[in-house]
């Protein structure tokens, strides 16, 4: 398969990964708790992808392999758990820059885990996913306050978790379907969610109108795509541009934001959501021009 195709999943996973934020505002905005959100997100997209899975060819998986995909699970709701509670202590500027840094975290993780040096293409992108997601979210011209250390903390663990799901994605049980890994990793999620969250809006009448929609659409977004696609695309491009691709999250979230909330979205932001589109293309044409060459060579 083309170099090409992985990396557009991968970049994809990214852009799933940036729908959901309009839609938890949505049900905040309507009354919601987190616990409500929270809870139908990994419901949801642990039932869309078990019936995809229950309607297509049985593939035998062995029982250690479930339980290591189960377990492959934890740093995708950890993920969505820890960046929520942070958004508790800050404002989804701050809380999305700082969720922001698995992109160097993961090309920092490459280096130290496989041992392979960040390139100069990949350092350079870094600085412009940096200086990017900075204009996207309006943050230089947001008025300047103290910045509670427990917010900061929970989205730091947020970007660590998600760094870890990017590499887990792409190294366990690469041989496994990539529908059947995503299910029991997206199961592995629900089932940790619940621990925190108790399923209470299966029972307390919140399954109606637009919550019944918002949650399929987090389900779907949110959890069923996002694993599948880093299935199918992180075995063959490296983790350190995996994470790069999933930059695509943040200009996703910000143009929905216009969309879908009619937030104003400025040119200064309009700048940011570019650069950080430069900052993903550029690793993305060097990888692809460095396997061409080694293959002509």
């Amino acid at each position: 398969m083309n170099i090409w195709f992985y990396i557009l999943l991968a970049f994809l996973g990214g852009v799933s990964l940036g729908v959901p934020s309009s839609f938890v505002k949505l049900a905040y905005g309507s009354g919601f708790s987190t616990a409500d959100v929270v809870g139908a997100q990994f419901f949801f997209g642990a039932v869309i992808l078990w019936v995809v899975a229950l309607s297509s060819r049985k593939t035998a998986v062995s029982f250690g392999t479930i339980v290591k995909l189960l377990l492959s699970g934890i740093p995708m709701a950890l993920t969505t758990l820890f960046y929520y509670q942070s958004l508790h202590y800050l404002d989804a500027s701050i809380a999305i820059i700082i969720l922001f840094q698995f992109t160097w975290f993961g090309v920092l993780g490459e280096w130290l885990i496989d041992k392979i040096q960040p390139t100069k293409g990949k350092v350079i992108s870094v600085i412009f996913l940096l200086i990017g997601s900075l204009l996207a979210v309006n943050v230089i011209s947001a008025p300047l306050q103290t910045i509670p250390i427990q917010g900061v903390l929970w989205g730091l663990l947020a970007a660590i978790s998600f760094t870890v799901f990017i590499f887990v994605s792409g190294r366990v049980s690469v041989h496994i379907d990539p529908l059947k890994k995503s299910l029991y990793m997206a199961t592995g999620a629900f089932v940790v969610s619940l621990f925190i969250y108790p399923p209470l809006f299966l029972i307390d009448g919140s399954m109606t109108g637009n919550f019944l929609i918002w949650g399929l659409i987090l389900g779907l977004f949110g959890v069923a795509f996002p694993p599948l696609l880093y299935s199918i695309s992180l075995p063959h491009i490296s983790s350190g541009l995996g994470t790069i691709l999933s930059a695509s999250e943040l200009p996703t979230s910000v143009i929905l934001s216009m969309i879908i909330l009619h937030e104003h979205v400025s040119w200064g932001q309009w700048m940011g959501i570019i650069i950080i589109l430069f900052g993903i293309i550029l690793p993305s044409w060097v990888s692809v021009f460095v396997r061409k060459k080694h293959y002509t060579t």
